[in-house]
């Protein structure tokens, strides 16, 4: 196996911290990897990105090839996108969909997550939210992880054994709030990629996938939310998961039933936000 991975972002946001847990990963299964430097961490706030290759044999080179890259984990979504030459055909993008406007000239926000969800491959999760749900906002980075994991080629388990590993000096609060981030982050993966499994479009799905409690979505549910969304109400449902009341929805599909047994919207706000944030 090789997993070749494209780690970015801005300064402060915990790309050390991810390289990290997945190097000690790597060992504990019994793997190679080889790291570039992690260039930027100079400049708070400006660009950083770190080439990390993992294998089960020799790594002679610690730069991905261009066209052999397998994944651009990142927490920041315009950083993500400077670096997509470097994936191969089944490459993805995974990053988080909270902008760090930290040059004048950032694009507008929702153009630049469609741009990254016209990636055949990619995941695109709320983050910073899930990270301040865990404990932390800090912990943005191992949500981010967390929704990466199905491309990283390691073993659940021992990630959580690396990530307990790397912050105990830190004590055993943020040892906790930074399994929780990785856990929350897992599940927020698995949604997104059921909600573009049953046909939701991009849009959607980020609005939905945004107000997840814990980012879980039952199985069983995606389909109903794309039904809704195909409806009467779904420009009223989307209006309502995109705009700034806060409130989180619950992942079962007896939520998503209930709206399409209402038929109006006039409850449509006070059913959909089953729980306040």
């Amino acid at each position: 196996m090789e997993t070749n991975i494209i780690l970015c972002g801005v300064g402060g946001q915990g790309i050390l911290s991810i390289s990290l847990v997945i190097d000690m990963t790597a060992l504990k299964q019994g793997l190679a990897f080889k790291q570039s430097e992690v260039h930027g961490m100079s400049q708070r706030g400006g660009s950083v990105q770190s080439h990390l290759r993992i294998s089960d044999r020799p790594i002679w080179s610690d730069l991905v090839p261009r066209g052999r890259g397998t994944l651009i984990l990142s927490v920041e979504p315009l950083e993500s996108l400077r670096y997509v030459d470097l994936l191969g055909p089944e490459g993805a993008v995974v990053t988080g969909v909270e902008p760090h406007v930290n040059i004048p000239s950032y694009p507008d926000a929702e153009r630049l997550l469609d741009a990254v969800a016209s990636m055949p491959q990619h995941v695109l999760v709320p983050a910073e939210r899930l990270a301040r749900a865990a404990g932390s906002a800090r912990a943005a980075n191992m949500v981010l992880l967390g929704a990466a994991l199905p491309y990283l080629g390691l073993k659940a388990e021992l990630v959580e054994a690396s990530i307990a590993e790397a912050f105990a000096r830190k004590g055993e609060k943020v040892q906790r709030v930074n399994l929780d981030a990785f856990r929350s982050g897992r599940a927020a993966g698995e949604a997104y990629g059921l909600c573009r499994e049953a046909g939701l479009g991009g849009r959607e799905t980020r609005a939905l996938c945004s107000r997840l409690a814990g980012g879980v979505l039952a199985p069983e549910a995606a389909p109903l939310w794309r039904e809704l969304f195909a409806g009467p109400l779904g420009a009223a449902t989307l209006e309502l998961l995109a705009g700034r009341e806060p409130g989180q929805v619950g992942g079962e599909p007896a939520l998503p039933r209930a709206l399409l047994d209402l038929g109006q919207p006039e409850r449509l706000r006070e059913r959909l936000f089953v729980a306040r944030a």
